[in-house]
Protein backbone atom coordinates (compact mmCIF):
# COMPACT_ATOMS: atom_id res chain seq x y z
CA UNK A 1 0.00 0.00 0.00
CA UNK A 2 1.14 3.62 -0.53
CA UNK A 3 2.48 5.35 2.26
CA UNK A 4 0.38 7.76 3.28
CA UNK A 5 2.74 10.45 5.14
CA UNK A 6 4.49 11.09 2.51
CA UNK A 7 3.23 14.56 0.82
CA UNK A 8 3.53 13.78 -2.83
CA UNK A 9 2.43 10.15 -4.15
CA UNK A 10 0.01 9.51 -7.10
CA UNK A 11 -2.19 6.77 -6.63
CA UNK A 12 -1.23 5.90 -10.42
CA UNK A 13 2.70 5.44 -9.61
CA UNK A 14 1.31 2.52 -7.01
CA UNK A 15 -1.12 1.26 -9.09
CA UNK A 16 1.63 0.77 -11.96
CA UNK A 17 4.05 -1.10 -9.82
CA UNK A 18 1.54 -4.14 -9.98
CA UNK A 19 -0.49 -3.49 -13.54
CA UNK A 20 -1.08 -6.14 -16.19
CA UNK A 21 -2.62 -6.44 -19.55
CA UNK A 22 -5.75 -7.94 -18.04
CA UNK A 23 -5.93 -5.00 -15.84
CA UNK A 24 -5.08 -2.83 -18.80
CA UNK A 25 -8.17 -4.37 -21.00
CA UNK A 26 -10.52 -3.79 -18.08
CA UNK A 27 -9.36 0.19 -17.78
CA UNK A 28 -9.24 0.88 -21.45
CA UNK A 29 -12.87 -0.33 -21.88
CA UNK A 30 -14.24 1.39 -18.93
CA UNK A 31 -12.29 4.55 -20.01
CA UNK A 32 -14.47 4.29 -23.05
CA UNK A 33 -17.84 4.05 -21.71
CA UNK A 34 -17.10 6.92 -19.31
CA UNK A 35 -15.65 8.92 -22.50
CA UNK A 36 -19.08 8.68 -24.18
CA UNK A 37 -21.12 9.65 -20.77
CA UNK A 38 -18.90 12.21 -20.59
CA UNK A 39 -18.98 13.92 -24.13
CA UNK A 40 -22.97 15.15 -23.70
CA UNK A 41 -22.10 16.05 -19.53
CA UNK A 42 -18.89 17.96 -20.50
CA UNK A 43 -20.67 20.16 -23.03
CA UNK A 44 -24.12 20.82 -21.34
CA UNK A 45 -22.39 22.02 -18.24
CA UNK A 46 -20.02 24.00 -19.66
CA UNK A 47 -23.26 25.52 -21.84
CA UNK A 48 -25.28 25.81 -18.77
CA UNK A 49 -22.05 27.72 -17.06
CA UNK A 50 -22.22 30.58 -19.68
CA UNK A 51 -18.91 29.45 -22.04
CA UNK A 52 -18.76 27.84 -24.98
CA UNK A 53 -19.56 23.82 -25.54
CA UNK A 54 -15.94 23.12 -26.10
CA UNK A 55 -14.84 24.66 -22.93
CA UNK A 56 -16.42 21.58 -20.85
CA UNK A 57 -14.61 19.36 -23.59
CA UNK A 58 -11.53 20.93 -23.46
CA UNK A 59 -12.04 20.65 -19.01
CA UNK A 60 -12.50 17.05 -19.28
CA UNK A 61 -9.81 16.11 -21.37
CA UNK A 62 -7.12 18.08 -19.66
CA UNK A 63 -8.14 18.31 -16.31
CA UNK A 64 -9.98 15.02 -16.57
CA UNK A 65 -6.38 13.33 -17.41
CA UNK A 66 -4.44 15.36 -14.73
CA UNK A 67 -7.22 14.42 -11.94
CA UNK A 68 -6.45 11.05 -12.45
CA UNK A 69 -2.88 11.22 -13.15
CA UNK A 70 -1.90 12.85 -10.23
CA UNK A 71 -4.75 12.16 -7.60
CA UNK A 72 -5.28 10.22 -4.38
CA UNK A 73 -7.98 7.74 -5.94
CA UNK A 74 -7.61 4.89 -8.14
CA UNK A 75 -11.05 4.92 -9.95
CA UNK A 76 -12.18 8.77 -9.73
CA UNK A 77 -13.25 10.40 -12.63
CA UNK A 78 -12.50 14.43 -12.86
CA UNK A 79 -14.06 17.02 -15.48
CA UNK A 80 -16.89 19.76 -15.26
CA UNK A 81 -19.99 19.09 -12.82
CA UNK A 82 -23.27 20.95 -12.03
CA UNK A 83 -21.37 21.88 -8.70
CA UNK A 84 -19.68 24.30 -10.57
CA UNK A 85 -22.46 25.79 -13.02
CA UNK A 86 -23.93 28.64 -10.70
CA UNK A 87 -20.38 29.35 -9.36
CA UNK A 88 -18.97 29.62 -12.80
CA UNK A 89 -21.87 31.70 -14.34
CA UNK A 90 -22.08 34.45 -11.36
CA UNK A 91 -18.26 34.71 -11.97
CA UNK A 92 -18.26 35.57 -15.41
CA UNK A 93 -21.10 37.62 -15.41
CA UNK A 94 -19.48 39.76 -12.79
CA UNK A 95 -15.40 39.94 -13.48
CA UNK A 96 -15.11 38.26 -17.29
CA UNK A 97 -13.77 35.34 -19.06
CA UNK A 98 -10.08 36.44 -18.61
CA UNK A 99 -10.48 36.50 -14.89
CA UNK A 100 -12.89 33.17 -14.53
CA UNK A 101 -9.41 31.64 -15.82
CA UNK A 102 -7.24 33.63 -13.34
CA UNK A 103 -9.83 32.40 -10.54
CA UNK A 104 -9.71 28.80 -11.28
CA UNK A 105 -5.83 29.18 -11.59
CA UNK A 106 -6.09 30.61 -8.01
CA UNK A 107 -8.26 28.11 -6.94
CA UNK A 108 -5.65 25.54 -7.95
CA UNK A 109 -3.12 26.87 -6.12
CA UNK A 110 -4.98 26.84 -2.97
CA UNK A 111 -6.40 23.35 -3.52
CA UNK A 112 -2.32 22.44 -3.76
CA UNK A 113 -1.69 24.45 -0.39
CA UNK A 114 -4.79 22.42 0.86
CA UNK A 115 -3.13 19.42 0.48
CA UNK A 116 0.71 19.97 1.30
CA UNK A 117 -0.92 21.46 4.43
CA UNK A 118 -2.66 17.84 5.01
CA UNK A 119 -6.39 19.67 4.93
CA UNK A 120 -8.33 16.50 3.52
CA UNK A 121 -9.83 15.53 6.46
CA UNK A 122 -10.79 18.92 7.58
CA UNK A 123 -13.11 19.50 4.49
CA UNK A 124 -15.02 16.42 5.98
CA UNK A 125 -15.74 18.22 9.00
CA UNK A 126 -18.26 20.79 7.04
CA UNK A 127 -21.51 20.07 8.22
CA UNK A 128 -23.70 17.68 6.20
CA UNK A 129 -27.08 20.44 6.35
CA UNK A 130 -24.79 23.17 4.75
CA UNK A 131 -23.61 20.64 1.77
CA UNK A 132 -27.22 19.32 1.32
CA UNK A 133 -28.88 22.83 1.47
CA UNK A 134 -26.23 24.40 -1.12
CA UNK A 135 -26.36 20.66 -3.14
CA UNK A 136 -29.92 20.59 -3.19
CA UNK A 137 -30.29 24.86 -3.83
CA UNK A 138 -27.48 24.26 -7.06
CA UNK A 139 -29.29 21.23 -8.35
CA UNK A 140 -32.44 23.82 -8.69
CA UNK A 141 -30.99 26.30 -10.03
CA UNK A 142 -29.57 24.51 -12.90
CA UNK A 143 -33.05 23.25 -13.58
CA UNK A 144 -34.35 27.06 -13.45
CA UNK A 145 -30.78 27.53 -16.59
CA UNK A 146 -32.01 24.85 -18.57
CA UNK A 147 -36.09 25.76 -18.68
CA UNK A 148 -35.58 28.24 -21.54
CA UNK A 149 -33.66 25.60 -23.79
CA UNK A 150 -36.41 22.78 -22.95
CA UNK A 151 -38.87 24.73 -23.93
CA UNK A 152 -37.55 26.53 -26.78
CA UNK A 153 -38.76 29.83 -25.35
CA UNK A 154 -38.57 32.60 -28.19
CA UNK A 155 -38.78 35.77 -26.06
CA UNK A 156 -36.80 38.43 -27.45
CA UNK A 157 -35.52 39.43 -23.91
CA UNK A 158 -32.27 37.53 -22.37
CA UNK A 159 -33.47 35.54 -18.88
CA UNK A 160 -32.82 37.61 -15.76
CA UNK A 161 -29.89 35.93 -13.71
CA UNK A 162 -31.93 36.04 -10.26
CA UNK A 163 -33.73 32.93 -9.42
CA UNK A 164 -36.85 34.91 -9.00
CA UNK A 165 -36.46 36.43 -12.23
CA UNK A 166 -36.25 33.57 -13.98
CA UNK A 167 -39.65 32.34 -12.85
CA UNK A 168 -41.41 35.40 -14.03
CA UNK A 169 -39.74 35.51 -16.78
CA UNK A 170 -41.08 32.21 -17.64
CA UNK A 171 -44.51 32.69 -16.56
CA UNK A 172 -44.61 35.50 -18.95
CA UNK A 173 -43.39 33.53 -22.04
CA UNK A 174 -44.63 30.23 -21.73
CA UNK A 175 -46.84 30.89 -24.51
CA UNK A 176 -43.76 31.30 -26.82
CA UNK A 177 -42.89 27.85 -26.31
CA UNK A 178 -41.63 25.97 -29.57
CA UNK A 179 -42.84 22.75 -30.01
CA UNK A 180 -40.76 20.78 -32.64
CA UNK A 181 -38.17 21.33 -29.32
CA UNK A 182 -40.54 20.85 -26.53
CA UNK A 183 -40.79 17.40 -28.87
CA UNK A 184 -36.93 16.95 -28.91
CA UNK A 185 -36.93 17.74 -25.28
CA UNK A 186 -39.29 15.07 -24.29
CA UNK A 187 -38.08 12.54 -26.71
CA UNK A 188 -34.95 13.05 -24.73
CA UNK A 189 -35.98 13.02 -21.59
CA UNK A 190 -37.71 9.79 -21.85
CA UNK A 191 -34.79 8.19 -23.58
CA UNK A 192 -32.76 9.31 -20.22
CA UNK A 193 -35.27 7.80 -17.59
CA UNK A 194 -36.71 4.97 -19.67
CA UNK A 195 -33.22 3.62 -21.11
CA UNK A 196 -32.88 -0.37 -19.96
CA UNK A 197 -30.23 -0.73 -17.25
CA UNK A 198 -28.82 -3.66 -18.67
CA UNK A 199 -27.78 -1.33 -21.58
CA UNK A 200 -26.04 0.94 -20.11
CA UNK A 201 -23.11 -0.84 -19.42
CA UNK A 202 -22.55 -1.11 -23.01
CA UNK A 203 -24.45 2.18 -24.60
CA UNK A 204 -25.11 5.00 -21.99
CA UNK A 205 -28.50 6.63 -21.90
CA UNK A 206 -27.46 10.24 -22.18
CA UNK A 207 -25.03 9.04 -25.20
CA UNK A 208 -28.21 7.27 -27.26
CA UNK A 209 -30.35 10.53 -26.12
CA UNK A 210 -27.54 12.85 -27.75
CA UNK A 211 -27.45 10.50 -30.75
CA UNK A 212 -30.96 10.21 -31.41
CA UNK A 213 -31.74 13.82 -30.77
CA UNK A 214 -28.58 14.71 -33.31
CA UNK A 215 -29.94 12.26 -35.97
CA UNK A 216 -33.44 13.55 -35.72
CA UNK A 217 -32.65 17.15 -36.27
CA UNK A 218 -30.00 16.01 -39.62
CA UNK A 219 -32.84 13.62 -40.68
CA UNK A 220 -35.87 15.88 -40.28
CA UNK A 221 -33.79 19.12 -40.57
CA UNK A 222 -36.04 20.51 -36.91
CA UNK A 223 -35.97 24.01 -37.25
CA UNK A 224 -34.59 23.45 -33.30
CA UNK A 225 -31.66 25.20 -31.49
CA UNK A 226 -28.30 23.78 -32.16
CA UNK A 227 -24.84 23.95 -31.32
CA UNK A 228 -24.21 25.26 -34.51
CA UNK A 229 -27.16 27.83 -34.47
CA UNK A 230 -25.48 29.31 -31.22
CA UNK A 231 -22.07 28.74 -31.06
CA UNK A 232 -21.18 27.63 -34.53
CA UNK A 233 -19.84 24.29 -33.61
CA UNK A 234 -16.82 22.79 -31.79
CA UNK A 235 -13.38 22.66 -32.94
CA UNK A 236 -11.59 19.67 -33.74
CA UNK A 237 -8.49 19.51 -31.00
CA UNK A 238 -7.63 21.30 -28.14
CA UNK A 239 -6.68 25.17 -28.70
CA UNK A 240 -3.12 26.28 -28.14
CA UNK A 241 -1.87 27.37 -24.64
CA UNK A 242 -2.94 31.07 -24.18
CA UNK A 243 -1.86 32.64 -20.45
CA UNK A 244 -4.59 35.10 -19.48
CA UNK A 245 -3.55 39.03 -18.98
CA UNK A 246 -3.56 39.74 -15.17
CA UNK A 247 -4.29 42.84 -13.73
CA UNK A 248 -2.29 42.63 -10.41
CA UNK A 249 -3.91 45.43 -9.22
CA UNK A 250 -7.14 43.71 -9.04
CA UNK A 251 -6.05 40.45 -8.12
CA UNK A 252 -7.08 40.56 -4.53
CA UNK A 253 -10.81 40.63 -5.94
CA UNK A 254 -10.65 37.23 -7.16
CA UNK A 255 -9.62 35.73 -4.35
CA UNK A 256 -13.26 35.65 -2.58
CA UNK A 257 -14.28 33.59 -5.85
CA UNK A 258 -11.20 31.59 -5.82
CA UNK A 259 -11.37 30.71 -2.82
CA UNK A 260 -15.48 29.30 -3.22
CA UNK A 261 -14.57 27.58 -6.06
CA UNK A 262 -11.52 25.64 -4.56
CA UNK A 263 -13.74 24.76 -1.39
CA UNK A 264 -16.12 23.69 -3.29
CA UNK A 265 -13.60 21.49 -5.31
CA UNK A 266 -12.12 19.95 -2.51
CA UNK A 267 -15.90 18.86 -0.88
CA UNK A 268 -17.49 17.94 -4.28
CA UNK A 269 -13.83 15.65 -4.54
CA UNK A 270 -13.65 14.34 -1.55
CA UNK A 271 -17.27 13.08 -1.55
CA UNK A 272 -17.06 11.58 -4.94
CA UNK A 273 -13.99 9.76 -3.58
CA UNK A 274 -15.63 8.67 -0.28
CA UNK A 275 -18.49 7.27 -2.61
CA UNK A 276 -15.81 5.37 -4.52
CA UNK A 277 -14.32 3.60 -1.31
CA UNK A 278 -17.20 2.13 -0.21
CA UNK A 279 -18.20 0.90 -4.10
CA UNK A 280 -14.69 -0.93 -4.75
CA UNK A 281 -13.72 -1.41 -1.02
CA UNK A 282 -10.65 0.76 -0.88
CA UNK A 283 -9.68 3.90 0.69
CA UNK A 284 -8.40 6.91 -1.05
CA UNK A 285 -5.99 9.34 0.16
CA UNK A 286 -7.17 12.35 0.50
CA UNK A 287 -4.37 14.97 0.55
CA UNK A 288 -3.23 13.69 -2.46
CA UNK A 289 -6.64 13.81 -4.21
CA UNK A 290 -6.59 17.46 -3.21
CA UNK A 291 -3.11 18.08 -4.90
CA UNK A 292 -4.24 16.22 -7.64
CA UNK A 293 -7.34 18.45 -8.27
CA UNK A 294 -5.01 21.24 -8.01
CA UNK A 295 -3.19 20.39 -10.33
CA UNK A 296 -5.77 20.17 -12.82
CA UNK A 297 -7.70 23.49 -12.01
CA UNK A 298 -4.19 25.15 -12.48
CA UNK A 299 -3.06 23.79 -16.26
CA UNK A 300 -6.77 23.13 -17.99
CA UNK A 301 -7.65 26.66 -18.18
CA UNK A 302 -4.44 27.58 -19.75
CA UNK A 303 -5.85 25.19 -22.68
CA UNK A 304 -9.53 26.63 -22.38
CA UNK A 305 -11.04 24.94 -19.26
CA UNK A 306 -13.06 25.88 -16.51
CA UNK A 307 -12.67 24.28 -12.86
CA UNK A 308 -13.22 20.92 -12.48
CA UNK A 309 -13.61 18.49 -9.88
CA UNK A 310 -14.48 14.92 -9.14
CA UNK A 311 -17.62 13.24 -10.93
CA UNK A 312 -19.31 10.85 -8.64
CA UNK A 313 -21.69 10.24 -11.52
CA UNK A 314 -18.72 9.57 -14.00
CA UNK A 315 -16.83 7.88 -11.31
CA UNK A 316 -19.46 5.30 -10.23
CA UNK A 317 -20.18 4.46 -13.99
CA UNK A 318 -16.36 4.02 -14.46
CA UNK A 319 -16.14 1.18 -11.77
CA UNK A 320 -19.74 -0.43 -12.85
CA UNK A 321 -18.14 -0.64 -16.05
CA UNK A 322 -14.46 -2.39 -14.28
CA UNK A 323 -12.12 0.30 -14.25
CA UNK A 324 -9.96 -0.35 -11.39
CA UNK A 325 -6.84 2.07 -11.86
CA UNK A 326 -6.30 5.76 -12.80
CA UNK A 327 -5.67 4.35 -16.36
CA UNK A 328 -9.44 4.32 -16.93
CA UNK A 329 -9.55 7.92 -15.92
CA UNK A 330 -6.76 8.96 -18.61
CA UNK A 331 -8.00 6.85 -20.87
CA UNK A 332 -11.57 8.91 -20.84
CA UNK A 333 -9.79 11.99 -21.59
CA UNK A 334 -7.92 10.56 -24.47
CA UNK A 335 -11.35 9.18 -25.88
CA UNK A 336 -12.97 12.59 -25.64
CA UNK A 337 -10.10 13.98 -27.29
CA UNK A 338 -10.31 11.57 -30.37
CA UNK A 339 -14.23 12.59 -30.74
CA UNK A 340 -13.21 15.72 -30.84
CA UNK A 341 -10.99 15.09 -33.82
CA UNK A 342 -13.09 12.88 -35.59
CA UNK A 343 -16.25 13.98 -35.05
CA UNK A 344 -16.25 17.74 -34.49
CA UNK A 345 -18.28 18.56 -37.64
CA UNK A 346 -21.28 16.79 -36.38
CA UNK A 347 -21.58 18.41 -33.11
CA UNK A 348 -23.04 21.41 -34.32
CA UNK A 349 -26.26 18.99 -35.41
CA UNK A 350 -26.62 18.60 -31.23
CA UNK A 351 -30.03 20.07 -30.23
CA UNK A 352 -29.58 22.27 -27.26
CA UNK A 353 -32.68 20.49 -26.16
CA UNK A 354 -31.30 17.24 -25.66
CA UNK A 355 -28.36 18.82 -23.59
CA UNK A 356 -31.17 20.39 -21.46
CA UNK A 357 -32.68 17.23 -20.90
CA UNK A 358 -29.51 16.01 -19.39
CA UNK A 359 -29.11 18.61 -16.98
CA UNK A 360 -32.63 18.13 -15.86
CA UNK A 361 -31.77 14.77 -15.11
CA UNK A 362 -28.15 15.60 -13.95
CA UNK A 363 -30.21 17.89 -11.72
CA UNK A 364 -32.61 15.84 -10.38
CA UNK A 365 -30.10 13.10 -9.26
CA UNK A 366 -27.61 15.85 -7.48
CA UNK A 367 -30.39 17.10 -5.37
CA UNK A 368 -30.82 15.79 -2.09
CA UNK A 369 -34.74 15.79 -2.14
CA UNK A 370 -35.41 12.80 0.45
CA UNK A 371 -33.41 15.14 2.99
CA UNK A 372 -36.04 18.36 2.20
CA UNK A 373 -38.97 15.69 2.78
CA UNK A 374 -37.52 14.40 5.68
CA UNK A 375 -36.78 17.76 7.77
CA UNK A 376 -39.28 17.47 9.88
CA UNK A 377 -37.50 14.81 11.63
CA UNK A 378 -34.35 16.52 11.52
CA UNK A 379 -33.59 18.49 14.98
CA UNK A 380 -35.12 22.22 14.18
CA UNK A 381 -31.04 23.42 14.62
CA UNK A 382 -29.40 21.41 11.27
CA UNK A 383 -33.28 21.85 9.68
CA UNK A 384 -32.59 25.40 10.31
CA UNK A 385 -29.23 25.90 8.58
CA UNK A 386 -30.23 23.34 5.46
CA UNK A 387 -33.62 25.66 4.79
CA UNK A 388 -31.48 29.04 5.32
CA UNK A 389 -28.25 27.72 2.81
CA UNK A 390 -31.15 26.45 0.41
CA UNK A 391 -32.50 29.52 0.47
CA UNK A 392 -29.87 31.80 0.12
CA UNK A 393 -28.01 29.65 -2.87
CA UNK A 394 -31.47 30.35 -4.47
CA UNK A 395 -32.26 34.01 -3.33
CA UNK A 396 -28.97 35.53 -2.71
CA UNK A 397 -25.35 33.47 -3.75
CA UNK A 398 -23.90 30.59 -3.33
CA UNK A 399 -20.42 32.09 -1.43
CA UNK A 400 -22.77 33.52 0.88
CA UNK A 401 -24.41 30.81 1.41
CA UNK A 402 -22.19 28.73 2.35
CA UNK A 403 -20.82 31.40 4.48
CA UNK A 404 -23.81 31.73 6.36
CA UNK A 405 -24.48 28.44 6.81
CA UNK A 406 -21.02 27.43 8.10
CA UNK A 407 -21.76 30.43 11.18
CA UNK A 408 -25.05 29.11 11.64
CA UNK A 409 -23.85 25.43 12.07
CA UNK A 410 -20.92 27.06 14.03
CA UNK A 411 -22.96 28.96 16.48
CA UNK A 412 -25.58 25.94 16.84
CA UNK A 413 -22.36 23.70 17.49
CA UNK A 414 -21.03 26.08 20.61
CA UNK A 415 -24.60 26.39 21.89
CA UNK A 416 -24.84 22.46 21.92
CA UNK A 417 -21.31 22.18 23.89
CA UNK A 418 -22.87 24.83 26.34
CA UNK A 419 -25.91 23.11 26.68
CA UNK A 420 -24.20 19.80 27.38
CA UNK A 421 -21.35 21.16 29.84
CA UNK A 422 -22.02 20.96 33.38
CA UNK A 423 -20.26 21.89 36.74
CA UNK A 424 -22.39 20.17 39.73
CA UNK A 425 -21.86 19.43 43.42
CA UNK A 426 -20.85 15.90 43.89
CA UNK A 427 -21.72 13.80 47.48
CA UNK A 428 -22.03 10.30 48.49
CA UNK A 429 -26.00 10.94 46.86
CA UNK A 430 -25.24 12.32 44.06
CA UNK A 431 -21.92 10.22 42.99
CA UNK A 432 -21.88 8.51 39.76
CA UNK A 433 -18.55 6.91 39.40
CA UNK A 434 -17.61 3.50 39.79
CA UNK A 435 -15.66 2.36 42.81
CA UNK A 436 -11.82 3.75 41.72
CA UNK A 437 -12.78 7.46 41.00
CA UNK A 438 -15.80 7.61 43.60
CA UNK A 439 -15.79 9.49 46.73
CA UNK A 440 -18.34 6.81 48.68
CA UNK A 441 -16.73 5.41 51.74
CA UNK A 442 -14.28 8.19 51.31
CA UNK A 443 -13.39 11.37 54.13
CA UNK A 444 -14.24 14.51 52.88
CA UNK A 445 -13.09 17.27 55.11
CA UNK A 446 -15.30 20.01 56.27
CA UNK A 447 -13.99 22.92 53.91
CA UNK A 448 -13.91 20.54 50.88
CA UNK A 449 -16.39 20.46 48.18
CA UNK A 450 -15.92 18.56 45.68
CA UNK A 451 -17.26 19.23 41.84
CA UNK A 452 -17.78 17.28 38.64
CA UNK A 453 -16.99 19.14 35.35
CA UNK A 454 -18.93 17.17 32.19
CA UNK A 455 -18.31 17.77 28.45
CA UNK A 456 -16.23 19.73 26.32
CA UNK A 457 -14.61 23.09 28.04
CA UNK A 458 -14.56 24.99 25.12
CA UNK A 459 -15.01 28.68 24.65
CA UNK A 460 -18.89 28.32 24.47
CA UNK A 461 -19.04 26.92 27.29
CA UNK A 462 -17.11 28.58 30.01
CA UNK A 463 -20.27 30.40 31.01
CA UNK A 464 -20.79 27.62 32.81
CA UNK A 465 -17.62 28.05 35.06
CA UNK A 466 -19.32 31.81 35.50
CA UNK A 467 -22.42 31.03 36.51
CA UNK A 468 -20.39 28.41 39.59
CA UNK A 469 -18.10 31.10 40.20
CA UNK A 470 -20.78 33.56 41.25
CA UNK A 471 -22.57 30.93 43.06
CA UNK A 472 -19.70 30.58 45.56
CA UNK A 473 -20.78 33.54 47.58
CA UNK A 474 -18.88 31.54 50.97
CA UNK A 475 -16.74 29.22 49.15
CA UNK A 476 -15.01 26.26 50.97
CA UNK A 477 -11.52 26.24 51.50
CA UNK A 478 -10.36 23.84 49.00
CA UNK A 479 -12.37 23.40 46.07
CA UNK A 480 -12.06 20.15 43.83
CA UNK A 481 -12.94 20.11 40.19
CA UNK A 482 -12.87 16.47 39.08
CA UNK A 483 -11.61 16.87 35.51
CA UNK A 484 -12.14 13.00 33.91
CA UNK A 485 -15.11 13.76 32.04
CA UNK A 486 -13.40 16.88 30.21
CA UNK A 487 -11.99 15.64 27.36
CA UNK A 488 -11.29 18.83 24.84
CA UNK A 489 -10.30 22.09 26.72
CA UNK A 490 -9.38 25.63 24.85
CA UNK A 491 -7.12 28.56 25.47
CA UNK A 492 -11.11 30.60 26.52
CA UNK A 493 -11.61 27.78 29.04
CA UNK A 494 -7.71 27.41 30.25
CA UNK A 495 -8.42 31.36 30.64
CA UNK A 496 -11.65 30.91 32.62
CA UNK A 497 -10.09 28.73 34.74
CA UNK A 498 -7.76 31.15 35.88
CA UNK A 499 -10.08 33.47 36.62
CA UNK A 500 -11.66 31.21 38.99
CA UNK A 501 -8.41 30.29 40.57
CA UNK A 502 -7.77 34.31 41.08
CA UNK A 503 -11.13 34.51 42.52
CA UNK A 504 -10.47 31.98 45.17
CA UNK A 505 -6.87 33.30 46.05
CA UNK A 506 -7.82 36.49 46.44
CA UNK A 507 -10.51 34.87 49.25
CA UNK A 508 -7.20 32.70 50.56
CA UNK A 509 -9.30 29.78 48.84
CA UNK A 510 -7.41 26.78 47.39
CA UNK A 511 -8.15 25.42 43.55
CA UNK A 512 -7.37 21.52 43.19
CA UNK A 513 -8.01 19.74 40.22
CA UNK A 514 -7.96 16.18 39.75
CA UNK A 515 -8.04 13.45 37.03
CA UNK A 516 -7.34 15.67 33.97
CA UNK A 517 -6.83 14.33 30.37
CA UNK A 518 -4.23 14.59 28.09
CA UNK A 519 -5.63 17.37 25.85
CA UNK A 520 -6.78 19.32 28.78
CA UNK A 521 -3.03 18.87 30.29
CA UNK A 522 -1.73 20.08 27.32
CA UNK A 523 -3.67 23.40 27.19
CA UNK A 524 -3.24 23.78 31.05
CA UNK A 525 0.66 23.74 30.81
CA UNK A 526 1.35 25.57 27.28
CA UNK A 527 -1.04 28.21 28.64
CA UNK A 528 0.91 29.14 31.83
CA UNK A 529 -1.94 27.73 34.01
CA UNK A 530 -0.19 24.68 35.62
CA UNK A 531 2.53 26.99 37.05
CA UNK A 532 -0.32 29.57 38.26
CA UNK A 533 -2.23 26.84 39.96
CA UNK A 534 0.93 24.91 40.79
CA UNK A 535 1.57 21.60 39.77
CA UNK A 536 0.78 20.10 43.63
CA UNK A 537 -2.62 21.41 43.25
CA UNK A 538 -2.86 19.32 39.70
CA UNK A 539 -3.84 15.67 40.87
CA UNK A 540 -4.34 12.40 39.18
CA UNK A 541 -7.44 11.15 40.87
CA UNK A 542 -9.88 11.70 43.68
CA UNK A 543 -7.65 10.02 46.06
CA UNK A 544 -4.85 12.05 45.58
CA UNK A 545 -6.99 15.56 45.42
CA UNK A 546 -8.21 14.64 48.96
CA UNK A 547 -5.17 14.21 50.06
CA UNK A 548 -3.82 17.43 49.12
CA UNK A 549 -6.81 19.14 50.45
CA UNK A 550 -5.83 17.61 53.47
CA UNK A 551 -2.45 19.07 53.81
CA UNK A 552 -3.83 22.53 52.77
CA UNK A 553 -6.22 22.53 55.48
CA UNK A 554 -3.47 21.30 58.24
CA UNK A 555 -2.25 24.95 57.64
CA UNK A 556 1.14 24.33 55.24
CA UNK A 557 1.73 27.11 54.06
CA UNK A 558 3.13 27.34 50.71
CA UNK A 559 4.70 30.02 48.39
CA UNK A 560 2.05 29.69 45.70
CA UNK A 561 -0.62 31.33 48.78
CA UNK A 562 1.62 33.93 49.21
CA UNK A 563 1.98 34.60 45.95
CA UNK A 564 -1.85 35.08 45.44
CA UNK A 565 -3.12 36.04 48.85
Amino acid sequence: MPDRDKLFQPRLFYTLSQYNLTKLRADVLAGITVGLVALPLAMAFAIASGVRPEAGLFTAIVAGFLISAFGGSRVQIGGPTGAFVVLVYGVLATYGLENLIICTIMAGVILVIMGLARMGSVVKYIPYPVTTGFTTGIAVLIAATQIKDFLGLRAQAPVPADFAGKLWYFTRNIESAHLPTVAIALASLAIIVFWPKKFARVLPAYVVAMFAGTAAVMMFRLPVETIGTRFGGIPSGLPAFHAPHVDWMHLHLLLRPAITIAVLAAIESLLSAVVADGMINDRHNSNQELIGQGIANIFAPFFGGIPATGAIARTATNIRSGGRSPVAGMVHAVVLLLVMVAAAPLARYIPLATLAAVLLVVAWNMGEWEELYELRRLPKSDAAVLVTVFAMTLLVDLTVAVEVGMLLATVLFIKRVSDNTAVTLVDETSETEGEQHSIRGKYVPHGVLVFRVFGAFLFGATEKLEEFMRSLDKPPVVVILRFRKIIAMDATGAYAMGRLHDHLARHRKWLVLCGVQSQPLQVIERSGLLEKLGRENVCPDVDAALARAKTILSGAPTEKMQAHA
